[in-house]
């Protein structure tokens, strides 16, 4: 069937090889560029164009000979202008990152942004340097981009990525009295390789190997010199002219031939650019030559096209076809992917050409609708997933409408079908429309689009300030935004000269910085590394997230904001390390006044130094007047050094009365007194009294019998009574000294009781001593007592007498566990009585 639908521009290279031709857009370019005299340089998957005046051409004698570098989208708008002052201007090309590589002539390579504005630069050495270069190429790595030179001596260097240039120089090709008429750059095995022609000779130069190969290879027709050579963009494939104008194609490595095409022209091509296959990029068919004003594509079964052009024709290769750039228009050549052939193509008789016409009567109300869809109904699932997929690789608007409503025509006659590659397209097409507008200059295909991710093309739409789109892609896909509302905050830190209007201007976009995943000290930062502190400062004062702020205001020199933002965040190692830093750059005593009005910064730093520098502990006590931590600390100091503590003590007291502390300083006071009593005592009777406490010293003067000394120091210390009785009647029973106990226990009517004195008589094991105590205290204690000593038979008539009869029988059980049957017959005659008198 043919639909002769949007077909005018296709063409057949072969059986089954279809090509066409699309329109990208109709260029305008400014007066100032003639494409006829200007040499272009175009970045891949729709990037930016880089224009300059052919290189090659003679120099006019007293003309400025600087070249102007002028970069353009893809659809002709003017991006930036570079005004060239630098060296002698060899060759350009693109980064993948988008960045314009300019080689010179000293083996300097400058780097610059798509708005004009230098990056960085880099050597490719000093041999390359001192012996100056003649070509350059700039290639796709396993490792990034690439750059190779040759030099005067024709000797390689190469660097496998700019961004991190490690030079290394390729194997020397022979000495020879000829120059190398051609050169090429491939990867293979993911190490850079050079092609190296020199008239008939053919020279591999690989990274890693020590000797050059000479290669063979044959062709069917004569010829003098290979003068051109062409890698696709694969890797996979070459094409090698030669100055008879015949053209071999094969795999680049040279092993197998696919043909040789006689062009008919022996004059040079300006370029021969391979057209990979939209649906594998591992194939390619095709290669596109250019002549002037003439543009010829060969296929590799030998079969060719030939249109005619403007004089100036410029290709840019692409991944999945060529670009073709011309004056006054832009085009793309690329093979007509199968699923587009099986609906447009001449007849054709699949179920997704019967699905598209079926819709296309259904539009216009016919029942050939009807007649259409019944040829398919068993294969519609095909039909429909076709008509999606052919969608994707249309740019005409129109023709996406088309089929996209195809498929959803046809969907709706399956039963369960799943929308999900249906409403992807659907979102993917949006996109792909939105970048490929002539305001923005993206031509993407969908395979460049799959293959870059939405990630890097909402990167690059940033980059180039489209920050509208960018977010409207960003919610039309459901990814985040942060990337590009920070890059805009960049863009307003870079170009605003009002700090206020800046801040506010971020506030009021960042009013959820949490739920939209942006940092203030991420900016903040930005703000820092443009020289703009007080912008930095402002910016780092709306984080939410204090621990994030305190890094780089330390950085900034704001240490008494960054000592409140770590105290705020309760962070106690945030805390420590602004401390620290603090320390290290402030003098002593502005630092102590820094501390003094962060309450958690100063303990935590007071115990920093009672760890490890006490000095310093007792500096701060001193400049606070905080004498009870004074005194605290001295204590502590003297206690585990005995020796001062007697001298220390007077010290600690007037510290502890400073801080009105009476009881603390009376204690200090007392001890003091206490200690030197003691010394007075090791002089009397050379023991050591050094070190013990009140109780220990009057209990030592106590077995000593120093009366005296005992009342003066318990008159001195204000001993209390009770303290005193109970030491002494423990020290006189445990020396079995009763006679001195009872008059002891006579002396005055005693302050502790008897019960102590019955105890310490019981501990002893006299028995009858105790007994002269028991007597003496009271009722309610007294059988509890007997009971202590043993003494039943006195508990039970004591208890008798008290007509106490739970106490009898508390008696009786114990004695029940004896063998004294009097007793325990006396004990039962006594419950009976008073049981009866009750």
């Amino acid at each position: 069937m043919s639909l002769l639908y949007n077909i005018g521009d296709w063409f057949t290279l072969g059986t089954g090889n279809t090509y066409r031709k699309i329109e990208l857009y109709s260029m305008d370019f400014s007066d100032e560029v003639d494409l006829n005299h200007m040499k272009i340089f175009g970045s891949p998957f729709g990037g930016p164009i880089a224009i300059t005046k052919n290189l090659n051409e003679p120099k006019k004698v007293g003309v400025n000979t600087k070249p102007v570098i002028y970069i353009f989208s893809s659809s002709g708008k003017l991006i930036s202008k570079i005004n060239w002052n630098s060296g002698v201007l060899l060759t350009m090309g693109w980064s993948d990152s988008e960045e314009l590589l300019c080689i010179q002539e000293n083996g300097i390579v400058l780097i610059y942004n798509i708005f004009g504005q230098y990056q960085h630069k880099f050597s490719m050495g000093q041999e390359a340097t001192d012996t100056q270069i003649v070509d350059g190429r700039i290639y796709p790595s396993s490792q990034g981009t690439g750059i190779a030179v040759m030099t005067t001596h024709f000797r390689i260097f190469i660097a496998n990525n700019y961004q991190d240039p490690k030079v290394r120089f390729l194997p020397e090709i022979p000495k020879s009295v000829l120059d190398p008429t051609s050169w090429t750059v491939l990867i293979e095995d993911r190490k850079t390789t050079c092609l190296i022609a020199r008239d008939q000779e053919l020279f591999k130069v690989k990274q890693d190997d020590n000797i050059c190969t000479a290669v063979c290879i044959s062709f069917d027709f004569e010829f003098k010199a290979i003068r051109f050579m062409s890698v696709s963009y694969n890797n996979r494939h070459i094409a090698i002219y030669t100055n008879t104008g015949i053209l071999w194609l094969g795999t680049s490595d040279l092993r197998t031939k696919y043909c040789e095409f006689n062009c008919g022209r022996t004059e040079m091509p300006k370029q021969i650019e391979w057209c990979c296959d939209i649906e594998d990029p591992m194939k390619a068919d095709a290669v596109v030559i250019t002549y002037p004003s003439i543009l010829l594509i060969v296929g590799i079964n030998g079969d060719s096209n030939i249109y005619t052009y403007d004089p100036a024709i410029f290709l840019i290769p692409e991944s999945d076809g060529v670009r073709v750039l011309t004056n006054n228009y832009h085009e793309l050549i690329q093979k007509v992917p199968k699923c587009v052939t099986s609906i447009f193509g001449i007849n054709i008789s699949e179920p997704s050409s019967f699905l598209f016409e079926s819709y296309r009567k259904f539009c216009e109300r016919s029942h050939q609708s009807d007649e259409y869809l019944c040829l398919i109904m068993d294969k519609i699932e095909i039909a429909v997933d076709e008509c999606i997929k052919a969608a994707g690789y249309e740019f005409d608007t129109e023709t996406q409408k088309s089929l996209i409503s195809a498929a959803h025509f046809g969907k709706g006659f399956i039963h369960g079908h799943n929308p999900d590659d249906y409403i992807r397209m659907c979102k993917i097409l949006r996109v792909l429309n939105a970048v490929r507008k002539e305001d923005i200059g993206i031509p993407l295909t969908i395979n460049q689009f799959l293959h870059l991710t939405p990630a890097v093309i909402i990167d690059r739409l940033v980059f180039r300030k489209h920050y509208s789109l960018a977010i409207q892609i960003s919610k039309h896909l459901n990814l985040s935004e942060s990337r590009i509302m920070e890059h805009w905050a960049y863009h307003k830190i870079m170009y605003d000269n009002n700090d206020n209007e800046i801040v506010q201007k971020i506030s009021e976009k960042f009013k959820d910085p949490l739920k939209l995943g942006i940092s203030f000290c991420t900016i903040a930062k930005r703000a820092e590394e443009v020289g703009k502190t007080k912008l930095a400062i402002k910016l780092l004062e709306l984080e939410p997230n204090q621990s994030l702020q305190v890094p780089l205001l330390l950085k900034l020199g704001e240490n008494k904001k960054a000592l409140l933002a770590a105290t705020q965040s309760g962070d106690t190692d945030l805390i420590y390390m602004v401390l620290m830093q603090l320390k290290d750059q402030t003098p002593l005593s502005k630092f102590q006044m820094i501390i003094r009005e962060f309450p958690l910064a100063q303990n935590l730093y007071k115990k920093y130094c009672s760890l490890n520098n006490i000095t310093a502990l007792k500096d701060i006590y001193l400049q606070e007047d905080d004498f009870l931590a004074q005194a605290e600390m001295s204590l502590e100091e003297a206690l585990d050094s005995h020796i001062k503590l007697d001298s220390s003590l007077l010290d600690i007291s007037s510290n502890y009365k400073r801080a009105h502390k009476d009881i603390e300083a009376e204690i200090c006071d007392d001890h003091r007194k206490l200690m030197k009593q003691q010394k007075t005592l090791e002089e009397k009777y050379a023991r050591a009294f050094h070190g013990l406490s009140l109780h220990d010293t009057v209990r030592e003067l106590l077995v000593l019998g120093d009366l005296k000394m005992v009342e003066k120091v318990k008159n001195d210390h204000k001993m209390s009574d009770k303290h005193y009785w109970h030491l002494k009647v423990e020290i006189l029973s445990g020396n079995y000294q009763w006679e001195e106990l009872e008059k002891f226990s006579k002396s005055k009517k005693s302050p502790i009781g008897y019960e102590h004195f019955v105890d310490a008589c019981l501990k002893a094991r006299n028995i009858n001593e105790a007994k002269k105590y028991i007597i003496k205290c009271r009722e309610d204690k007294r059988i509890i007592l007997y009971n202590r000593a043993g003494l039943y038979e006195d508990s039970a008539k004591l208890a008798f007498e008290l007509r106490d009869t739970q106490s009898l029988i508390n008696i009786h059980n114990i004695v029940s566990l004896t063998n004294e049957n009097n007793l325990i017959s006396k004990i039962e005659s006594l419950i009976a009585s008073v049981s009866s008198k009750k």
